[in-house]
């Protein structure tokens, strides 16, 4: 068995600090069952990637990979396997459960990954796997959008709030393509013109109070709210914002309990999206994401779809890992930031 190149950590240091993430070898994966093995090309860095990180404690026996979202080439599959071959170019999310896509190959269940597009670069494609499937689930399970139906979506409103990072960046978008008002929150100059140029139809500012913004854009209420930044602060605003009988998501948590009575009355619901969920548990259902990525594919191929990709940092080394990681943990990144092996 052949050794490979991985970046990893054992314990949480200031991300300047050299040692807060390191190169090292280990053991070349073997697929079996539905697993892949992929030559990783580019991998991206997301909130979760520093989340973990973060919530480290003490020093791990052995050094621990993440990373979360990849484009690379199949070059061997397990004996289940029949949705793809080697020499097939694909791009995935991976599982919360297994090592991350911070290495030189990476084992992916076939279930959870799609066909690459093919118009895209190997950055832009890296970009999209984990923030498509997140918005995706969010919009179209979670909140029970039709995806397919803008004219029945015509006239219904979306709240999307933080619509200027990774997940908001693509859940604008395919808000928008699903025939939905979007609005969605920025507050920065460069941030409202992101979301603008990326599906939103108005923009409220989220460092004032989203009810008066909401209502100055001429809104009392909105039908959906996908929640993407911190739920605590706007629970009030999202409750006062929801209309009878409406929807609202979220994908941050909550760092202190929510007052789910507070919806009674409008006899609203609320969901929890976590993009990992299906493979976590390995649900029936864990290939829709597969099925999922295949449409996101052809969007992004047919330009409906744009790549969220900001930033590319070439080679995948522990070095631009560590600069990556600490332009996501300034908490002022605008899309994705990749790395990528490509020229």
């Amino acid at each position: 068995m052949s050794d490979m190149r991985a970046i990893g950590f054992t314990q949480h240091l200031p991300i300047e600090n050299e040692k807060s993430f390191f190169e090292f070898l280990e053991p070349k994966p073997t697929p079996t069952g539905h697993d892949i093995l992929v030559k990783v090309q580019a991998t991206s860095v997301n909130p979760v990637d520093t989340g973990v990180r973060r919530q480290t404690s003490g020093t791990l026996p052995s050094p621990k990979v993440i990373g979360w979202d990849a484009y690379g080439t199949v070059t061997a599959v397990g004996d289940a396997v029949t949705l793809f071959q080697p020499g097939d170019r694909v791009f995935y999310a991976g599982s919360f459960k297994r090592p991350g896509t911070d290495s030189e190959y990476h084992l992916v269940d076939e279930r959870i990954m799609g066909h690459a597009p093919t118009q895209l670069s190997p950055a832009e494609i890296a970009a999209m796997p984990l923030t498509s499937l997140t918005a995706w689930e969010a919009l179209f399970e979670q909140l029970a959008i039709a995806s397919n139906d803008p004219a029945n979506n015509s006239g219904k409103t979306i709240l999307i709030i933080n619509g200027a990072g990774g997940v908001g960046s693509v859940a604008t978008q395919l808000a928008h393509l699903a025939g939905l008002t979007v609005i969605a929150t920025a507050s920065r100059p460069e941030t409202i013109a992101w979301t603008k140029a990326h599906g939103a139809d108005m923009v409220a500012n989220h460092r004032k109070n989203l009810i008066d913004e909401v209502h100055a854009l001429g809104y009392a209420t909105v039908d959906y709210i996908l929640e993407l930044s911190n739920l605590n602060q706007h629970w009030q605003e999202i409750v006062a914002l929801i209309k009878p009988s409406g929807h609202i998501a979220s994908i941050t948590g909550s760092d202190q309990p929510l007052d789910l009575r507070a919806l009674k009355q409008k006899r609203a619901t609320f969901a929890w999206e976590w993009m990992y969920t299906k493979s976590f548990y390995e649900t029936a259902d864990m290939i829709s994401q597969h099925i999922i990525l295949e449409q996101i594919r052809q969007l992004l191929d047919n330009g409906q779809l744009q790549s969220t990709l900001t930033q590319t940092f070439t080679p995948i080394n522990a070095a631009n890992l560590r600069a990556a990681h600490a332009l996501v943990e300034s908490n002022r990144m605008i899309g994705k930031v990749v790395l990528t092996n490509e020229d």
